[in-house]
């Protein structure tokens, strides 16, 4: 099989359009039907919904709490949109920033999924997102681990990466398989 590798010159969101498009495109050719999308505000969980028309899109938001306790980064009304165009959305804990992120904070020191979500930051910030949000999904039952699902992810705000890959429960972390790495920005950013 041959398949083609988009390299974007710098990451972020300026390269959220057309990550859509080269996801969709790859959707059609392999049959997936299942994206993951990783949106904050919701404004590229919105993009997806417009330039995906036809496949699953579950959107996966920041946990409540990020960025200040209790407060939900995505507006309600955003949340609401995206579900009535017909996007899944789900809102949970992050698989590499959970109680180990409370331990290096009290303690400073790294647990072992702060480590695995440094090492993955090695192909860019986007190619940890798209991993994470698909053990997300996965977890919440979203997407199956049997299948293969096209995975995003971002540097900052927007998207920049998109993967193929078969997800899977966080713990069963070593399972997951990256099949193929549609785009990506060419540095680590």
């Amino acid at each position: 099989m041959e398949s083609s590798i988009t390299y974007f010159a710098e990451a972020g969101s300026k390269n959220t359009a057309q990550v859509l498009q080269l996801v969709m495109e790859r959707a059609v050719a392999l049959g997936v039907t299942d994206v993951i999308i990783p949106s904050v505000e919701g404004t590229s969980g919105l993009l997806a919904c417009e330039m995906l028309k036809g496949l699953h899109v579950v959107v996966v938001t920041h946990s409540s709490g990020f960025h200040g306790p209790g407060q939900q980064e995505m507006p309600p009304g955003v949340l609401e949109e995206l579900t009535a165009r017909g996007a899944t959305v789900f809102t949970g804990t992050h698989s590499f920033g959970g109680i180990g992120r409370a331990v290096r904070r009290k303690f400073a020191t790294y647990q072992v999924e702060e480590i695995i979500a440094q090492t993955l930051k090695r192909f860019g910030e986007g190619t940890k997102v798209a991993v994470e949000v698909a053990l997300a999904a996965a977890d919440a039952g979203l997407v199956s681990p049997a299948g293969e699902v096209i995975s995003c992810g971002g540097t900052r705000r927007g998207l920049d990466t998109a993967l193929v890959l078969r997800p899977a429960h966080a713990q069963d972390f070593f399972d997951l398989e990256i099949l193929e790495i549609i785009c990506k920005p060419r540095g680590a950013a």
